[in-house]
């Protein structure tokens, strides 16, 4: 795949996308560009950004296009992601975010969008049982806990169960996963961009069909 790599990744809250575009970043040699994580940042640091955004992140619900829109773009237009690509995570997560993004893109748009396709059974247990921590935002679980003082094993911060990891934050977002994001899996697919990859299984055997799906596509 010729350089820059431009790759979306699609799959409810909990489906392992992180996880996974972590690994194309740095075997790609790719900028990871997280919208979750750029939010949260925004608001440990109190700008008016993070503010505006922390009530709908609170809920559970989507940060307005008016808000999330113009953080990605910025973000798009550094050097490393013009020259070298990138995997973008959690966005586009609207039709109309989708369209602004090939049109920001034009006039290739996006390479390739992987959507991996996990049950909701399995996002449920995962999301519930997952603890991040506050420092270097490394992901756990109860069922993996990292020590038994529940600090990271990487950075030494505290490990915590995320605001909107509730279960009634959880439930609101995949309704809302459902309603909003689900459909760009058609769109996507009539772009001819989309390699379906089942995610429920181990994480190192997934990154490999992932990697083959993009090389069978785009060489």
């Amino acid at each position: 795949m010729d350089k820059p790599y431009r790759i979306g990744m699609l799959g409810k809250q909990g489906a392992g996308k992180g996880t996974q575009c972590i690994r194309l970043s740095e075997v790609l040699g790719i900028p990871h560009i997280s919208t979750g994580d750029m939010l949260r940042a925004a608001l440990r640091e109190g700008t008016d950004f993070g503010k505006a955004a922390g009530e709908f992140m609170e809920r559970g619900e989507l940060v307005p296009d008016s808000i999330i829109v113009g953080v990605v773009a910025e973000r798009l237009a550094q050097s490393d992601a013009l020259n070298d690509g990138f995997v973008l995570d959690g966005f586009p997560r609207t039709l109309a975010q989708a369209q602004m993004l090939e049109e920001t893109l034009a006039p290739v748009g996006l390479k390739v969008v992987i959507n991996l396709d996990v049950s909701t059974e399995v996002v449920l247990d995962r999301l519930s049982s997952r603890r991040v921590c506050v420092g270097c935002g490394r992901t756990y679980s109860i069922h993996s806990r990292p020590n038994r003082n529940w600090s990271c094993d990487s950075c030494g911060e505290e490990v915590i169960q995320r605001s909107d990891d509730t279960k009634e934050a959880i439930a609101r977002r995949l309704a809302l996963y459902d309603e909003l994001t689900a459909p760009l899996i058609d769109w996507y697919g009539q772009l001819g961009k989309l390699i379906s990859v089942f995610g429920d299984g181990d994480f190192d055997l997934i990154h490999k069909e992932i990697r083959s799906a993009i090389d069978s596509v785009i060489g």
